[in-house]
């Protein structure tokens, strides 16, 4: 049949439609050979850079502050105190787009840019400079001029019970694709699925969602599988105030300071407020008041504390027959850090006056960011003892046992001695004497993994109670629909001498002691006893490495012997010319 012959009019539409369609890209040819001779420098200074994406003809990246990492929790998300920054390779020169973000991704286009600050994302013309704000506090309203997003519209209903189906088979699913042995230890893990899913049928509540999720999870029989958080509906908070105080209750029903916790002095968040300058408050005082509310009888101080985390508040306190005094003190929201400087500082007294100080001892709470500094804080000021007890009882673990390891490990073999000063051992900072460990069944994790390998390296004697057992690591970086994060053991540990068999296990020590209810209650620490004793018996068999400074080199002047023909001669034939310039002293 023969052809319809196409009209003038749609020939000129088809041709028009053709032009409009975008050429194909061109293929991106890579010279690979000798590439690596071509490697450039970026030109910018040193600093800790996170993300970069190239853009045409420049390269987008953020650079944050470099900063120690405490103070943060596990599970928080990145701080919002990174600069996006543009570089452009025609004008080889930097320049800042935006101040306070958190993240940025580029889009496929190469064109847009979308950057988040905290909570809020903000769509920009990639490597184009934002609009300023009128003034430099004004947050830039949302809209396509500013380039914010407000999310505060979005308006969503969900259903909890319709997402729940679906967390469960997103939880199930990341364990199978992380777990850190791909036949799940021998666990079948399809037959988990059938055998748990018909009964996200009958959950009712956000809570035994989570314990289903536990119980799925505990059918590996793997530490570190956990699941935290969700959309749980918060109730009221009463954030309780605390004081730093140890109170003693009279006859009569008042309350006395028996004992101020004394923390650290310099940290307002690790000492009693009571303990800030310009104050009087004692041991003996009586607290009559608080914000004007009576205590005692049946009232204690704990009662009027509560939602006063971190708040002023005004105490009235007596002291003997003197009039009654009201004193302005904010209120911690935490107590612990003060109470554990003190028993830190306790239990170093305790070795001190035990060993008529030969002996140091440090503490290691966990082995994150804040255990990484205590063991420093600790370490330099003991290291240089004859003996040196480290306890990582009640150790929560983390990840830089290697660390400390290879600073207890260090052996000395000698020291630098200077014209002025002290000597300097070597290898620098290398404990003096002989290690003795402490360790018990709450020591886990990393507390685990310190524990045994103490053992392995034979730094010394492990004396206490089997830790815990617990040694898959893990990297939290999954949520699910309503935010909860899962955690997937993805990193199973072995040793040479056990293998795997520290999980589920712990490690045993090489002297059992244990700390029984009764010698909690009456302040006793048997374990630590046992390590002052062993110490001095290692003491007894290897005595510290000192310095010996006696035997100092001494050089003579070798004599010249003549050459043929000639000899050296030396003659004085006066004394020395004065200096020019000289200076009475006398």
């Amino acid at each position: 049949r023969p052809k319809r012959p196409e009209s003038e009019e749609a020939a000129v539409t088809r041709k028009g439609e053709a032009e409009l369609e975008p050429a194909p890209p061109r293929p991106v040819e890579i010279d690979l050979e000798g590439i690596e001779r071509r490697v450039m420098a970026f030109p910018v200074p040193e600093g800790k850079y996170g993300r970069v994406q190239g853009i045409k003809g420049k390269a987008i990246f953020s650079s944050f502050p470099v900063q120690g990492s405490r103070g943060g929790e596990w599970f928080e998300g990145p701080p919002a105190n990174g600069t996006l920054e543009v570089y452009d390779f025609e004008t080889q020169k930097a320049d800042r787009l935006a101040d306070g973000i958190t993240d940025f991704r580029v889009g496929r286009d190469g064109k847009t840019l979308l950057y988040r600050a905290g909570e809020r994302p903000r769509v920009l013309k990639a490597g184009e400079k934002p609009p300023e704000p009128a003034a430099k506090d004004d947050r830039a309203a949302p809209g396509r001029e500013s380039g914010w997003i407000d999310l505060e519209r979005v308006k969503v209903s969900v259903r909890p019970a319709a997402e729940w189906p679906q967390m469960f088979r997103e939880a199930w699913r990341l364990q199978r694709e992380h777990f850190w042995t791909e036949d799940m230890s021998g666990i079948d893990w399809e037959l988990m699925y059938r055998r748990y899913l018909p009964l996200v049928d009958r959950v009712t509540t956000r809570s035994e969602f989570s314990d289903l999720l536990w119980e799925l999870q505990g059918e590996l029989g793997t530490s570190h599988a956990y699941e935290i958080g969700g959309e749980y509906r918060q109730g009221p908070e009463y954030k309780q105030g605390f004081l730093g105080v140890d109170w003693a209750r009279d006859a009569d029903g008042a309350y006395r300071v028996a004992q101020i916790v004394e923390g650290d002095r310099w940290d307002p968040s690790a000492t009693s407020p009571l303990n800030r300058a310009g104050l009087d408050v004692r041991a003996g005082d009586v607290l009559l008041a608080i914000n004007g509310q009576p205590v005692g009888g049946e009232t204690s101080p704990a009662e009027w504390l509560v939602n006063q985390a971190e708040q002023e508040i005004l105490l009235t306190l007596r002291r003997g027959d003197a009039d009654p005094s009201t004193v302005a003190v904010k209120a911690l929201a935490d107590e612990r850090a003060a109470r554990y400087r003190d028993w830190v500082v306790a239990k170093r007294r305790a070795v001190h006056e035990a060993t008529g100080g030969r002996v140091g001892y440090l503490h290691i709470p966990d082995m994150g960011p804040g255990g990484y500094a205590e063991f420093h804080r600790g370490f330099l000021a003991e290291y240089d003892r004859e003996g040196l007890i480290v306890d990582v009882r009640n150790n929560g673990g983390g990840h830089v046992s290697g660390l400390l390891l290879q600073k207890l490990a260090r052996r000395r073999l000698g020291y630098d001695f200077p014209r002025w000063g002290a000597p300097h051992p070597y290898p620098e900072e290398s404990p003096r004497g002989p290690l003795v460990a402490l360790t018990n069944e709450k020591a886990g994790s990393d507390g685990d993994i310190f524990s045994h390998t103490f053992k392995l390296l034979r730094l010394g004697p492990l004396i206490g109670k089997r830790t815990w057992g617990g040694v898959i690591g893990i990297w939290p970086r999954h949520t699910l629909a309503d935010g909860t994060v899962t955690t997937q053991p993805e990193f199973s540990f072995f040793f040479d001498d056990v293998g795997w068999r520290v999980e589920n296990y712990g490690t045993d020590p090489d002297i059992v002691v244990d700390n029984a209810p009764q010698d909690y209650a009456r302040g006793a620490d048997p374990q630590l006893e046992r390590a002052i004793a062993v110490s001095l018996e290692l003491l007894a068999e290897r005595p510290p490495h000192s310095p010996k400074p006696t035997d100092r080199p001494h050089f003579v002047v070798p004599r010249l012997t003549p050459r043929d023909g000639w000899a050296p001669t030396l003659e004085v034939t006066s004394a020395p010319a004065p200096l020019a310039h000289t200076t009475d002293l006398s």
